[in-house]
């Protein structure tokens, strides 16, 4: 019988990874039950499923990750079998190495097989993430492709838009009387853009930005597909895409949803490019724009929704100092 873990020997040493590297020997004997899904921050960000079978983990490289719906079927890149052990392992693989990145548990649980052949597996996930009936079937050479045989796990969730645009500001010379209402934010004075981000993919809608940006939004997010407003802005030198609003995430619009709330569920995301704000106290965030070399800033009602393509008085643009 061949050595199903060959291959992967093959392409790691123990010394240099602290991925599990078994020695040569028979196979352990599982119930081949076991899935787990990792993501792999690897040259591009996507996600490895891998199945208990006879010993090892047969793996498939997912680069959008699991299809939550069963509208749309994903890709996925028959890998080499992994050992048993790979099933608990999250951590940092050198860079240099194969596969070199960070690794993380994204789910894990047990499965029920179906149907398995060379070019064919049925099989029902029991995760915590993910749940729910799936199919991989070949579609030449290393490529197959996974479909979502179950309805969505959530039936109201659609993925972000792409054809709204950027709300927008009137402009104004004084602060609003009530400050107690309302947030500040300082306005950097850059490219407005929406940003669509999928399958741990970036796209700006309305322009064009450096791709590493894009990149580092998708990996930074992950799964959770998301449409953020923001601009294209020069900081310290270097090109930033600045964040300051959330208007779609996890699948559900957030329009309605007050500014105020709006920006504590953006600050939940732990995006590194996310803009402060500053409730109540215009003044101080005038002078502190003003002193940072910036032209205004950006008032905006606490209670506002958020209106695509429009300008409204609920934001306001404000020339920075006195």
């Amino acid at each position: 019988m061949s050595d199903r873990l060959a291959e992967y020997r093959r392409r790691r040493s123990a010394e240099r990874t602290p991925e599990p590297v078994p020695r040569d020997g028979p196979l352990p004997a599982g119930r081949d039950d076991t899935f787990v899904v990792q993501e792999h921050h690897a040259t591009s960000l996507h996600w490895d499923l891998r199945l208990e079978r006879n010993g090892v983990l047969v793996s498939w490289a997912v680069p959008k990750g699991l299809p939550p719906s069963p509208k749309t079927n994903h890709l996925a890149v028959h890998t080499e079998d992994h050992p048993l052990d790979y099933a608990s392992f999250e951590g940092d693989i050198p860079a240099g190495e194969y596969g070199g990145g960070r690794v993380i548990l994204w789910d894990r649980g047990t499965y029920e097989t179906e149907k398995w052949t060379d070019r064919e597996v049925k099989f029902v996930l029991h995760g915590t993430r993910v749940s729910g009936r799936y199919v991989l079937f070949q579609t030449g050479g290393k490529n197959w492709m996974i479909h979502r045989m179950d309805p969505p796990a959530d039936p109201s969730a659609a993925p972000p838009p792409d054809d709204w645009a950027p709300m927008l500001p009137e402009r104004r010379e004084r602060l609003p009387r009530d400050a107690s209402r309302w947030a500040f934010e300082f306005a950097y004075g850059g490219r407005r853009a929406l940003a669509r981000v999928e399958g741990g993919r970036t796209r700006f809608l309305g322009a064009s930005g450096p791709s590493r940006l894009g990149t580092v939004l998708g990996e930074a997010l992950g799964a959770r597909p998301a449409l953020l407003d923001g601009e294209f802005a020069e900081v310290d030198g270097r090109a930033a895409y600045l964040v300051f609003d959330v208007l779609h995430l996890d699948g559900h619009p957030l329009l309605d949803a007050p500014y105020e709330e709006r920006r504590d569920r953006l600050d939940g995301l732990g995006l590194a490019s996310v803009t402060p704000w500053f409730p109540g106290d215009g003044a101080a965030v005038r002078d502190a724009a003003a002193r940072q070399g910036l032209a205004s800033i950006v008032a905006k009602r606490l209670d506002s929704r958020y209106r695509p393509g429009a300008t409204s008085p609920d934001w306001r643009l404000l020339p920075a100092g006195n």
